[in-house]
């Protein structure tokens, strides 16, 4: 029986959709979507977010920028789009990029924007994990 696809932070697959405009592809991540087995998807953009755009991060459960605008309720519906999207083609598991606001899975920057890392999820892979979607990050991929 075929295994249902994964769904991966579409920055791993080399899509150009980073915060910060680079393209820095995961090449593990990049041969599953060649293999058909991974369907990329960027939260942020689908939540409406330019690219490049300002950095993100977590503060009080509010996702900010670095002059404190308040970009929660794009995260929120691209994190719902996402979910949408893993629960009609069958996901049961995600690999998502490390620490991002969006996607970090165990470890995101703390919101004060001084590359201090503290335990928590980005607003993504939260929402997928409380829908029973195995979430992890390219740091832990072993495939």
């Amino acid at each position: 029986m075929k295994q249902p696809p994964i769904i991966v932070s579409a920055c791993l697959a080399g899509i150009f959709c980073r915060y910060n405009g680079e393209v820095v592809p995961f090449e593990p991540v990049v041969q599953l979507v060649r293999e058909g087995r991974a369907i990329p998807f960027c939260p942020e953009v689908y939540g409406g977010l330019t690219t490049p755009r300002l950095p993100c991060e977590i503060l009080n459960d509010r996702v900010i920028t670095p002059e404190g605008g308040d970009v929660t309720n794009e995260f929120l519906r691209g994190a719902e789009e996402g979910l949408h999207l893993a629960q009609l083609v069958g996901c049961t598991e995600a690999i998502l990029k490390a620490n991002s606001p969006s996607c970090g899975c165990g470890m995101i920057y703390d919101g004060t924007f001084t590359s201090t890392r503290i335990p928590g999820n980005g607003v993504f892979a939260e929402m997928l994990q409380n829908n029973s979607i195995t979430v992890r990050s390219e740091e832990d991929f072993d495939e």
